[in-house]
């Protein structure tokens, strides 16, 4: 299994991400994010992986990628779609420098899911700018 992180860019935080995908979803089903570059290892890809969003410097978020196909953007270029799984499952945040594109990440290195501590240790019920601050130093 092999996972992709990606930049979440103009988005503020983990709602906010479901917000916008609640409406593309909506708007132009299936659910699916664009991108120049095919991944290489797509069979890897396609064995359980994510694409893990990186919001504010963190990366906060994932949703398992269930296809990789060639699509169109708007303007008919050719392009990568890759087909997304429309739950988003919240991550103990951890910290990254900005890059671009896409890029791979082994299973073993992908932050923990947060909802086996989150539900449990009330951190759910935060609001999310004092989460994505608590992320941001690491503390949660």
């Amino acid at each position: 299994m092999l996972h992709l992180t990606k930049l979440a860019v103009g988005v503020r935080d983990t709602d906010h991400l479901r917000q916008l995908q609640a409406a593309r979803l909506r708007d132009d089903p299936p659910l699916r994010h664009r991108t120049r570059n095919t991944p290489r290892r797509r069979a890897e890809v396609l064995d359980g992986g994510s694409i893990y969003w990186v919001i504010a410097g963190s990366m906060l978020a994932r949703q398992r990628i269930l296809d990789i196909v060639e699509d169109q953007h708007d303007d008919l270029t050719a392009c990568t779609g890759l087909i997304l799984d429309p739950e988003i499952v919240p991550l103990i945040g951890r910290p990254i420098r900005p890059f671009q594109g896409w890029r791979y990440l082994d299973a073993e290195a992908a932050p923990p899911d947060l909802p086996a501590m989150g539900a449990a240790g009330g951190l759910d019920t935060l609001p999310p700018a004092l989460r994505m601050e608590l992320r941001a130093l690491c503390l949660i």
